[in-house]
């Protein structure tokens, strides 16, 4: 196909020599291949000049199409010669059976194009080729007698190619002619897939029909003529099952059967050791898995096939058979959280640039890297196993980041295999034409990156969304159950929340509460599972999910609705059983906004140096004690400070620390180690300034930005010892911690990068952030800020600094060469 489009382009530059300008027509569109050198001038010319442009590309095309029919026609004359000698390669009958009606259709084009030309050659307003186009439809009865006689020469040539091998010869290498002045002279096909050019002609035809009525007035002599030409089209298509229409969800396959496609979308398949974005698409009868085709740009995309397994032949991998798969390779968690800021940043300067006087061009670049970045994403994300074995052959392994999507993906195959399948085998041109057929069957058209949303789209929100899960009921027998949470996030869903297992019950009564962080999200999952106990099926694998799920859904985050004060109560219907939870919404700068505690007798939202006064200790109680529980049991727990605790158990421990409640000691010991984590990150959230202060933040901030090592050395040690003792001790405590779960990294999956991920911000952020200033929950710009990044790296460069103690770090004159 590249070389026809180039062949193609090749002539219509021709054509169209006295132009500055070039257009390519192809699959019903239109598309500048250079820039505009001049604006139309009136809606008169511009129709004309667009018509033009359509015809004249359609005439490019009608020459090669011309050039396939009779490169088709070429051998058929020698055969014939051939078959009334006493040496035949094929009877006269199949000849006849295989070229039926090819020579009516050339000649039939031959004419078209012949007295289409000239038209183009002296074109004007007084031009007219609709009567061209109303005789061309007119002998569609023509095209009628090929279709049904289709399936027969495909399989007559399939089988005189297996039974006589100069035929398969001739027929797996028909030379095509190019253009006139084309470079390549000749390019080469096979007689299967040149059969198949007419059914591919009569669709292009009818949507050049579409284009030409849409540039073309009302008034003028061709609009009825090329209405009826359209009609006959499209009544034509419709009695072969060759729809038009780009949104149609089946084909029929060359033996008459009718394959409809249930299911698409983009998946990460893990192949030769690497992941690859593949488009997988899910027929009545087959899974098929394919990648875009690379083309150049302006030209039309084009899928390949990379495999397909019949599904009467599809198992799903168990874990037992897992050897065999391809190993999962996941980045480290610190990369990924790293391209996320990145792209935060994107989105923002993307808003300012929007509204800059001559931003758009630049826009433009920061979306095309904001695009490449995300898909970067969007391919190393997933981690949760997929896999799927053809029976008969190899094994295929996909990753996702939803578990809710691998049960989509489970069930909808698991349907269709309960009907009565036959294992099928499809032949070169039969593949050939379910691949390219996908181009319009598929229902899912880009990567699902927010870039390649449009701007009117809602961009969903951004900051903390409040979620209780109540209970739920309709299960038939008692179980052991819990409930996850998945919220969409740069495209794609994540996990976000788990509840506790409860036991040995129909009835499940949760009412857990949990604080789940948005960006830029529109919907929320829930899944419901059953817990496996049976130790033969533990995780084999990182990431595999063995329990059963009992059901599944989803609801819209529709801003209006979440965004008020109030507790929302909704409840999601799956497979009989009913969720109840409760869910609000609190915007970025709201959830990160630093209030002072009115009630100074507590700890949180009261100043660090209030209550180290109070207590007599150099470190909050609160942070001493946290940070002794996390490594007493909660060091070698997987993403520990990363997993949301349960809400309802950090207030508990809020509210006792607060109150110093006597028995704070034994609640610790009983509670979840990631409410008492979340305990702790709350703290310092709510601290009324942070904790490495306002007053030294944009200094900070500078610091961070230093290129060279001796100078920044300096000026981030000296800006430690600014701080005050209390802040100092705390900081230096804290991060003596955070180095010792990073030691543990191999267990907890908590690199020295995630956690200063997740406590940069909360330890660096102003009280006061200008950027959330005429801000709307909504806003893509309302996502972290420039200085996200820099608070990351400000912890992350003391997490990755020697062993700073508070003594030295007081005597050591060498930081005092400057002043802050």
């Amino acid at each position: 196909m590249e070389e026809e489009e180039e062949e193609a382009l090749g002539y219509l530059d021709k054509v169209l020599e006295e132009e500055e300008e070039v257009f390519e027509y192809g699959d019903g569109e239109l598309e500048p291949i250079t820039p505009m050198h001049k604006q139309f001038k009136g809606d008169i010319e511009k129709g004309m000049e667009m018509k033009k442009l359509v015809l004249s590309g359609f005439l490019a095309s009608e020459e090669i199409y011309i050039n396939q029919l009779e490169a088709l026609l070429l051998p058929m004359r020698p055969l014939k010669a051939a078959a009334t000698s006493s040496q035949p390669v094929l009877t006269m009958q199949q000849i006849e059976t295989i070229f039926y009606k090819i020579q009516d259709i050339c000649e039939i084009h031959k004419e078209f194009y012949d007295t289409l030309l000239p038209s183009i050659q002296h074109w004007d307003e007084k031009v007219t080729v609709g009567h061209l186009f109303q005789k061309l439809a007119s002998q569609l009865g023509v095209y009628k007698a090929f279709v049904d006689n289709y399936k027969n020469a495909l399989e007559t040539a399939e089988k005189c190619s297996q039974a006589n091998h100069q035929f398969q010869k001739i027929s797996e290498t028909v030379k095509v002619k190019g253009p006139k002045d084309s470079k390549d002279c000749t390019t080469t096909s096979s007689m299967e897939a040149l059969l198949y050019k007419p059914i591919d002609r009569v669709t292009r035809s009818t949507l050049v029909l579409h284009d030409l009525l849409k540039h073309t007035s009302k008034d003028h002599p061709d609009f009825p003529l090329l209405q009826d030409a359209l009609r006959i089209s499209q009544n034509f298509l419709s009695s072969i099952n060759e729809e038009i229409d780009p949104r149609r969800t089946a084909v029929t396959t060359p033996k008459g059967e009718t394959r409809q496609l249930v299911k698409d979308g983009f998946l990460v398949e893990v192949s030769e050791s690497s992941r690859k974005l593949r488009h997988v698409f899910l027929f009545t009868d087959l899974l098929l898995c394919a990648k875009m085709k690379k083309t150049a740009v302006g030209r039309h995309q084009q899928y390949e096939c990379k495999w397909y397994i019949p599904l009467a032949d599809l198992t799903f991998q168990t874990l037992d058979d897992s050897d065999s798969c391809p190993s999962i390779q996941a980045l480290p968690e610190h990369e990924i959280e790293e391209m996320k800021i990145k792209i935060s940043v994107l989105k923002n300067e993307i808003q300012k640039e929007k509204k800059a006087p001559k931003g758009q061009s630049r826009v433009e670049r920061l979306r095309k890297k904001m695009n490449e970045q995300e898909s970067w994403l969007l391919l190393h994300s997933p981690t949760i196993p997929f896999r799927i074995l053809n029976k008969h052959g190899k094994s295929y392994l996909f990753l996702l980041s939803s578990d809710y999507e691998r049960s989509e993906w489970k069930e909808s195959i698991q349907k269709l295999q309960k009907k009565d399948l036959q294992s099928c085998v499809l032949s070169s041109v039969e593949l050939q034409v379910l691949t390219s057929s996908c181009f319009k069957l598929r229902t899912v058209h880009n990567i699902p990156v927010t870039s390649n949303k449009d701007d009117e789209e809602t961009p969903g929100l951004y900051g903390f969304l409040h979620v209780i899960v109540h209970s739920a009921t309709g299960f038939k027998e008692s179980t052991n159950l819990y409930c996850t949470l998945e919220v969409d996030s740069f495209g794609y869903f994540v996990s976000k929340a788990k509840t506790r297992v409860f036991r040995d019950t129909a009835v499940p009564q949760w009412n857990e509460e949990f604080e789940i962080e948005l960006e830029g999200s529109q919907y929320l999952r829930i899944l419901c599972y059953e817990t496996c106990y049976d130790k033969s099926m533990l995780n084999k694998d990182n990431n595999e999910i063995v329990d059963k799920i009992m059901g599944k859904g989803q609801v819209q985050l529709d801003p209006q609705t979440v965004q008020s004060k109030n507790w929302h109560m909704d409840v999601i219907e799956m497979n009989g059983i009913k969720v109840e939870f409760s869910m609000k919404f609190t915007s970025r700068d709201l959830s990160l906004k630093r209030t002072p505690s009115k009630k100074q007798s507590g700890v949180f939202g009261v100043k660090i140096n209030v209550v180290t006064k109070r207590e007599r200790s150099k470190v909050p109680y609160i942070v001493r004690q946290c940070i002794e529980e996390v490594e007493k049991r909660g060091i070698d727990e997987v993403g520990i400070y990363r997993i949301s605790g349960v809400a309802t158990d950090i207030q508990a421990l809020k509210l006792a620390f607060d109150t110093n409640t006597k028995d704070i000691l034994m609640m610790l010991s009983d509670m979840d180690i990631n409410a008492i984590a979340g305990t702790l990150k709350l703290y310092f959230r709510e601290l009324p300034e942070p904790l490495l202060t306002d007053r030294l933040y944009p200094a900070f901030m500078e610091g961070i930005a230093l290129s060279d090592p001796a100078a920044k050395e300096n000026c981030m040690m000296h800006l430690l010892r600014s701080l005050p003792d209390p802040n100092l001790m705390t900081f230096l405590t804290l991060l003596e911690h955070l180095k010792r779960v990073a030691e543990k990294e191999p267990i907890n999956k908590m690199s020295l990068h995630n956690l200063a991920t997740v406590f940069g911000p909360t330890l660096l952020r102003p009280s006061e952030s200008e950027s959330a200033k005429s801000q709307h929950i909504t806003c893509a710009s309302d996502i972290w800020s420039h200085d996200v990044m820099a608070q990351v790296q400000v912890l992350l460069y003391y997490l990755q600094h020697p062993p700073i103690s508070f003594a030295q770090l007081k005597q050591n004159t060498l930081y005092f060469s400057t002043d802050v």
